[in-house]
């Protein structure tokens, strides 16, 4: 088999087995035997199973910021200099469902990037969060163009977004039980939950507040 596709094959073994099973519990020689290749073959792409697995994670989180590049893309640009009007909200739902939908697609694998198991190490903990901040400096820069916010206020509330962003996706990848329709399928759709998220992050809990009916006045005599 050529190198890179030999690579490509260890790579999307390697992620299903540690997105299963965890760091921890994963041996090169489960690589290996999944693969149905010796563990020499195994070491020659890959020097350690930590370098595997930062590579895995690289893999999924240039996925990530491709995703949210191109639900970026429609509104880049966009703002007075092109004589349009653009709503802050829509930013912030294209970054949201961006996570949500490569969450679903993803499945347990994008825990990887939401839910690795060894960020207590510093090397993987900035790996897993490199495509956080490089999507938060991507939604900064489109925030930027549509507000007044500085490029330090703009990228605080773009890490905050996006924040949020990842919670939503991680939620989309453990649905609460309660909340699944008869049939086992989510009764939160992704468009939804960025539909949700999206008004809280732009109007916030006081835009969502119920607001009572004003009494109604006595039918005059």
């Amino acid at each position: 088999m050529p190198k890179n596709e030999r690579q490509a094959q260890l790579l999307a073994i390697a992620q299903g087995l540690f997105a299963a099973h965890g760091f921890h519990h994963i041996s090169m020689d489960d690589i290996a035997d999944q693969a149905d290749v010796s563990k020499p073959i195994l070491y020659r792409h890959f020097p350690s199973k930590l370098d595997l697995y930062l590579a895995v994670i690289d893999e999924r989180g240039q996925a990530l910021v491709d995703a949210v590049s191109r639900a970026l893309q429609p509104v880049e640009g966009w703002g007075i200099a092109a004589n349009q009007v653009l709503d802050g909200y829509d930013v912030v739902h294209a970054v949201v469902r961006a996570y949500v939908e490569f969450a679903e697609g993803s499945g347990v694998a994008a825990s990887l990037l939401f839910e690795s198991d060894v960020t207590r190490d510093p090397a993987v903990r900035e790996r897993v969060e490199e495509p956080n901040r490089r999507n938060a400096e991507l939604f900064a820069q489109v925030l930027g163009s549509i507000t007044d916010l500085s490029p330090a206020q703009a990228l605080t509330v773009a890490r905050a977004s996006t924040s949020m962003a990842r919670v939503a996706a991680s939620d989309a990848l453990h649905p609460d039980p309660s909340l699944t329709t008869a049939d086992g399928a989510t009764a939160t759709t992704a468009q939804e939950t960025a539909d949700l998220i999206a008004q809280f992050a732009w109007r916030g809990i006081h835009g969502m507040l119920r607001r009572e009916e004003p009494p109604v006045p006595p039918a005059a005599l």
